[in-house]
């Protein structure tokens, strides 16, 4: 497996893990998770675990974009080796940024998601020209 493709299996993983996350603060702010009504509860939570579920939501999100770039790069035969370090700075940014956001620290999540972003920008960039 190239590392592009690594890194779109961590961007998969990603919204797993803070579901884990989030799973723990509905359990720590309601007593147990609902699990028949889990969207309701998880709209319920307060603090960091509303921080950790809307996390969750922007990692599910930035995955679609990623993917697109990482496929439109590799069919467009982009470098291997400029494909891998954006595909791994856009791994560092997405965790980065979902730590931002459970910590509550607003502007460097911001910079983390535009970085993030802009990898896969730079990606359908070099796609482009090649």
């Amino acid at each position: 497996m190239t590392t592009p493709f690594f890194c779109l299996l961590l961007a998969v993983l990603i919204p797993y893990v803070l579901s884990g996350v989030g799973g723990y603060y509905r359990t720590r702010q309601f007593g147990a998770l609902d699990n028949e009504s889990p969207r309701q509860q998880q709209a319920a939570l307060e603090g960091v675990g509303a921080r950790a579920q809307a996390a969750q939501d922007n990692a599910r999100e930035a995955l679609p974009v990623f993917l697109a770039a990482v496929l439109v790069a590799h069919l467009a035969g982009v470098d291997a080796g400029t494909m891998a370090t954006l595909s791994v700075a856009f791994i560092f940014f997405r965790v980065l940024h979902a730590v931002c956001y459970v910590a509550n620290w607003a502007t460097l999540r911001s910079v983390a998601f535009l970085a993030g972003f802009a990898c896969c920008l730079v990606l359908f960039g070099q796609a482009a020209r090649v």
